[in-house]
């Protein structure tokens, strides 16, 4: 494969920073009810589920999942609705309660930082319900990029009826108090019948806890790089969601229900890095705490940015990068694309550090010692190694 390489422009205008991003208060047909007029919606990579033709998309270039976030003030609720695609939820700080059902019967609530993956073809909504009187941020990775929209639960398309507010049969939003027409009943979206409602499948509140992961619950692992074993290296994974990056072979994903894409936290001690490596496939990274220094290309000249906390971080398939944490400690949540197990391609410099540290690369593309590895063995895990340029 052919690694990419990238210009300063090319790799700032990868970078979604706080101050780039640009929320939406009518994405939704609920955005004018009580309780949910103060909600937020941004799409920083691909549109999501939006319903509104002004929703600013931060990078449209398919990454095949999309990548948003809703900022919300304490008490303001996002109502029920259904996704067809993969929805998960990372909430980087507040509390949240999450209800779901048929009615939004079962209930439980996740506070920062938290992941919580939603099956698909149910009805879902959820609050802010933080001590802090604060506008709290949850971001959202969609699978697909074509999610295929969202069906809204029968109560809110009527509640919403009063305020003017109407959906298309192209699940587009219609303001009629703002001088949108309303078609005829033929041209906007039915609800969804009781009978079909009562045939979702049910999930309980165990059944649902299953599927989420709290910050206490984060299992790292300091062997999930190779060049952990590194001096100022030493990054730790812990995995959420499928089989990301980790080379850890003792490592299993606390949910392995197929998404589209892995989900994992990476964290850095300050001034500590993630070396040189490659990934041939697109990842995004979320910087949850402190300042993320990203740097590209191997070849010729290296181009950086720096992400602060909130930033969105598109990664192209096939580049050189590495990370340092800046200004103290990092956490930040990397996507990658696919269900598979990843590959990461490693820089023949750290190839060669982490040798001389007795650290290498299993047949099957583990970290373990070397000198524990059959001559076989070594050979079978120096070509898994190797990058094959074609």
């Amino acid at each position: 494969m052919n690694a990419i390489t990238l210009t300063a422009a090319q790799a700032r205008s990868r970078l979604v920073a706080p101050e780039d991003m640009v929320s939406c208060n009518l994405a939704f047909i609920d955005c004018k009810l009580p309780g949910s007029h103060l909600k937020q919606n941004y799409s920083f990579i691909g549109p999501g589920v939006t319903q509104s033709s002004s929703q600013v998309v931060n990078i449209p270039e398919p990454h095949g999942f999309n990548i948003g976030a809703a900022a919300m003030p304490k008490g303001v609720t996002n109502n029920l609705h259904l996704h067809f695609t993969a929805e998960v939820f990372l909430i980087h700080e507040g509390c949240w309660r999450f209800r779901w059902g048929a009615n939004g019967e079962h209930e439980a609530e996740f506070s920062a930082p938290a992941i919580l993956t939603i099956p698909t073809w149910i009805f879902r909504g959820f609050t802010n319900v933080s001590k802090e009187d604060t506008c709290g941020m949850v971001y959202t990775v969609l699978g697909g990029n074509n999610t295929g929209g969202i069906i809204w639960h029968p109560s809110i398309l009527e509640a919403a009826s009063e305020y003017g507010l109407y959906l298309s049969k192209d699940n587009m939003l219609i303001d009629v108090n703002a001088g949108d027409t309303l078609p005829e009943k033929s041209g906007l979206l039915a609800p969804l019948a009781p009978e079909e409602i009562a045939a979702l499948r049910d999930y309980s509140i165990e059944e649902m806890r299953q599927r989420a992961v709290t910050g206490e619950e984060r299992q790292w692992s300091s062997e999930g790089l190779l060049d952990a074993v590194l001096p100022g290296h030493g990054g730790e994974i812990a995995q959420v969601i499928g089989y990301g990056i980790s080379q850890d072979r003792h490592s299993v994903p606390p949910v392995t229900q197929p998404h589209g894409f892995s989900v994992e936290w990476l964290r850095l001690r300050a001034e500590h890095q993630v070396g040189r490596h490659l990934c041939p496939d697109i990842q995004v990274i979320m910087v949850f705490k402190g300042s993320l220094e990203v740097t590209w290309n191997q070849d010729g000249e290296e181009v950086s940015i720096i992400a602060p906390e909130r930033s969105v971080i598109s990664v192209p398939a096939n580049s050189w990068r590495r990370y340092r944490a800046v200004e103290g400690g990092t956490e930040f949540i990397l996507t990658t694309q696919g269900d598979q197990r990843k590959r990461v391609y490693w820089d023949d410099a750290i190839l060669q550090q982490a040798k001389a540290h007795n650290r290498g690369l299993d047949p099957d593309g583990y970290v373990c010692k070397l000198d524990i590895l059959p001559v076989t063995a070594r050979r079978a895990g120096a070509r898994i190694e190797k990058l094959t340029e074609e």
